[in-house]
Parts: structure tokens; sequence; C-alpha cells
């Protein structure tokens, strides 16, 4: 059982920065792309950005083009996702995903296989 551990989120005002983290407790054939979801109140879950492990191929969301990057460090077991003039619509509940499938796109469609609990972010006005 793949376990992730997400940290980072908080109180930001909007213009703001914040940068998530999220650790892998394994590198195996499970863990081939990690991905970064969120979800506000009332809506629908979205994919933010995903990034393979192996070569950092990455996706991002339409929504984050430009704002958001999303890093790894195989070392460490952790992926990062550097969220930059944060919006008030950026808030939600923000997870970290990791799937079996070497592709960011695939993962960021179809999200992944395990699941960590989630770090609110929230954006003020």
């Amino acid at each position: 059982q793949v376990q992730l551990v997400e940290s980072g989120g908080g109180l930001v005002q909007s213009g703001g920065s914040l940068r998530l983290s999220c650790v892998v407790s394994e590198l195996s054939a499970a863990v081939r792309t990690i991905g970064w979801f969120r979800q506000a109140p009332g809506k629908d879950r979205e994919a933010v950005s995903c990034v393979v492990f192996s070569d950092g191929q990455t996706y991002y969301g339409d929504s984050v083009k430009g704002r958001f990057s999303t890093s790894r460090d195989v070392a460490k077991r952790t992926a990062y996702l550097q969220m930059n003039n944060l919006k008030v619509e950026d808030t939600g509940i923000y997870y970290c995903t990791v799937g079996n499938v070497p592709s960011p796109g695939y993962t960021c469609y179809q999200g992944g296989n395990y699941w960590g609990e989630g770090t609110q972010v929230t954006v003020g006005a």
C-alpha cells in the first residue's frame, strides 16, 4: 500500500505564493507519475498538475498554466507544487496521487491509484 503525505497548505492573500509537498512512502512500479488534484466546495475534483518521476515530464491544467509549477526530488521521494500568483478561485483541498503509468496526461485525466489525505489551501481576497 503506497502512502502519501501532503503538506504546505495554508491561508494566503490573493497574489501570494505557497509550495506544497507530497512525500511518497516508496518508489516502485506503482509510483511512476505523481499528480496534484484539487477540490473546492460544491465543485468536481480538478486536475492541477502531474509529473513523471523518472524524466520530469509535466502536465498542467489550463487554469494554472503559467502560475503553478511542479517538480520532483527522486532521492527524497517528494513532489512539489509551487503555486504563484494565487487567486481566490484556487481555494480548495489539494490532494496528491500516484499512478503506475509514466504519463502525466494520463494520470491527470484518470487520477492515480493511491491518494493522500489532502491539504487545505485558502486564498483570501
